[in-house]
């Protein structure tokens, strides 16, 4: 059966869900979000039913998203990966973004910016890969038999990111951030930066350099956010903890500052987690 690809459309671009997998949380969800009430809960489960299975636990999607426009064809995040990447241990692996992209038309050498919102392993997973990984794919390794597995794109990562790498995950320096730099792929951004279409703007918090991306035309916007919303209880509740932000206080105040867009202005939230890929907020 084919993969769904949804789309949403404002103006002339196009920002395209990639699924990557799904499965379930690695501890239960009471855990991630301590301070949730159970009115909360059930709030939350009214709003995205899909976000919790028969047994009670955290169901989540994976995805990435890729923007297209006249102007090149952008991805956001990288998913959980092949078989061998760095989400193994606890991820649904292998992912299937490759044929995600496929399904969208979008070969991996067409693409000319990846915008890594974090070092999570459920982001980066696909960003650089072993030949043995995607035997298909062609293109030459960059670094120890590891190579960007979008050839001709340049990767964009925060600086304060790039800068917490070692208490993030510092295994991703030698399987990602030394293979993009072997490459001449990795450019490091200093907070909101314009991109080819919209622009990637910092989010803080959830990591300390948490990025996400915004794309406007006229009174509609469309918000990449990585991980700055991982459940709809943050949706919900914006000032909700999360267990697994490093900082929660700048958490809550990227979230409010991002989902507070006025009435004149309609806002598409593009999620990494919730069940649907699009949600008009």
């Amino acid at each position: 059966m084919p993969l769904s690809v949804p789309r949403l459309r404002i103006g002339s671009t196009e920002i395209i869900a990639l699924d990557d997998g799904e499965g379930p949380f690695f501890s239960p969800r009471a855990d991630a979000f301590p301070g949730a009430t159970a009115a909360q809960w059930a709030e939350a489960d009214r709003y995205d039913p899909g976000a919790v299975d028969a047994e009670g636990r955290w169901w989540l999607r994976f995805r990435a998203y890729a923007i297209r426009s006249d102007r090149g064809i952008t991805v956001v995040d990288a998913g959980i990966g092949p078989a061998d990447g760095p989400a193994r241990e606890w991820a649904p692996v292998p992912g299937v973004l490759p044929e995600s992209l496929a399904a969208a038309g979008i070969d991996p050498a067409e693409v000319d910016t990846v915008v890594l919102t974090h070092l999570h392993t459920d982001h980066v997973g696909w960003a650089v890969v072993t030949e043995e990984a995607v035997p298909s794919a062609g293109g030459g390794a960059a670094d120890g038999g590891r190579r960007p597995y979008f050839p001709n794109a340049e990767y964009l990562l925060q600086q304060a990111e790039f800068d917490a790498l070692d208490e993030l995950n510092p295994e991703l320096r030698e399987t990602l951030v030394d293979p993009l730099a072997a490459a001449g792929r990795l450019r490091l951004l200093d907070g909101d930066t314009p991109l080819r279409t919209g622009r990637a703007v910092a989010t803080p918090g959830h990591t300390p350099g948490h990025q996400s991306v915004l794309v406007a035309d006229g009174r509609e916007r469309v918000l990449v956010t990585g991980d700055l919303l991982v459940h709809a209880l943050q949706l919900l509740h914006p000032g909700l903890a999360y267990a697994h932000e490093v900082d929660p206080e700048a958490a809550r105040r990227s979230r409010r500052h991002m989902l507070d867009h006025g009435t004149d202005t309609t806002l598409h939230l593009a999620t990494s987690h919730f069940t649907e890929p699009f949600l008009p907020v």
